[in-house]
């Protein structure tokens, strides 16, 4: 089988393309990837000399390199990773959300309509999206694969536009899709504008650690590599036409979860107990924050059999161990213009 990963470079993508290419070396996987400030090549070093790994540099939104790629390579099956996901860049600039994840996933979509001419035997098309689409939730309640969409931003609202073109590419054209919409994903390789990253960079360099509004705005985290293993279940188990939604089962207050990263930061570094909240700086909050995001992964669970495999603060130690251990990476991509952007997106009151 022949799987074309995008944004294979970005955090979420450059675990399943390792998950992919190191469980299944049958398969050939090509990871296509613009390498915008998101998409780093050193994520991947550990398997860019494996035979059946291929990375390809491309842009979705080039509808005619799109074609000349599948005329060249033959997909079978696409993993559709590849997006803009920042909520605070997409309120400063909307237009390159609508043109990666909306026009972009319509490339793809035509791309492996034409490219497969209406035989659709042994092909694919899974997107992998996420819970911003279902907007925002009140102290009770989850989401599930039935809530209707109630996008808030800019990005949740090219997410949404993205999944709808997927679902009607379905329906008019019987091209085989699956879907996932997944809850916030922590760990490794996360680009330092994320929450937990930034906050990890921010306590170890002893700088304020941003906090929107009062911090009471509630997550549920999802480790990235739980979240390659459920995006390789539904890919191979999924029912065709289908939505799965991924979470971690751990829902945490911004202002809870950072506490507890500041303790263990403070136990890693050798710290006196209650040093980092120090740094913890309350900034002025987002537009159209959304109050609380919970999924309900039931489905997931019980028909497929996936199911976390860490509880939140065993994933939070690994996490912070890994940028312990990784200094170099985070140096390389903490770049002088992210510091600007920092200044610019963080400023308190």
């Amino acid at each position: 089988m022949k799987i074309l990963i995008t944004g294979g470079a970005g955090f979420i993508g450059s675990h399943v393309v390792r998950l992919f290419v190191n469980k299944y070396p049958n398969y050939q996987i090509y990871n296509l990837d613009i390498l915008t400030y998101a998409g780093n090549l050193q994520n991947l070093k550990d398997i860019e000399d494996k035979g059946n790994y291929t990375f390809l540099r491309g842009d979705i939104t080039d509808k005619a390199y799109l074609e000349h790629m599948f005329a060249d390579y033959k997909f079978d099956a696409i993993i559709h990773l590849a997006a803009e996901s920042h909520v605070d860049r997409s309120i400063s600039g909307p237009m390159a959300f609508v043109q990666t994840n909306v026009i972009g996933t319509v490339n793809l979509l035509e791309a492996c309509r034409c490219a497969w001419g209406g035989d659709y035997y042994g092909k694919l098309f899974y997107h992998v999206s996420t819970d911003e689409v279902y907007g925002s939730l009140g102290e009770e309640g989850l989401f599930t694969e039935s809530t209707a969409y109630d996008p808030r931003s800019p990005y949740s609202a090219s997410k949404a536009a993205s999944d709808h073109f997927v679902r009607a590419w379905f329906h008019t054209y019987g091209l085989p899709v699956k879907l996932s919409n997944c809850s916030n994903n922590y760990g490794p390789n996360h680009f330092p504008e994320k929450l937990i990253p930034l906050a990890i960079h921010s306590i170890k360099s002893g700088k304020p650690v941003p906090v929107y509004g009062k911090g009471e705005n509630v997550r549920d985290w999802l480790y990235v590599e739980d979240h390659a293993r459920a995006i390789d279940v539904i890919f191979h188990r999924g029912r065709v036409g289908d939505t799965y939604n991924v979470g971690g089962v751990n829902e945490w207050r911004n202002i809870d979860l950072i506490e507890l990263l500041c303790d263990v930061m403070d136990e890693r570094l050798g710290r006196e107990n209650g040093t980092s909240r120090k740094l913890i700086t309350f900034v002025k909050d987002r537009a159209g924050h959304d109050a609380r995001y919970a999924i309900d992964s039931s489905k997931l669970m019980q028909g497929l059999g996936w199911e976390p495999s860490v509880t939140f603060e065993q994933g939070l130690r690994k996490t912070v161990d890994w940028y312990l251990q990784n200094e170099q990476w985070l140096e390389n991509v903490t770049s002088g213009a992210y510091q600007q952007y920092y200044s610019e997106q963080y400023s308190t009151r």
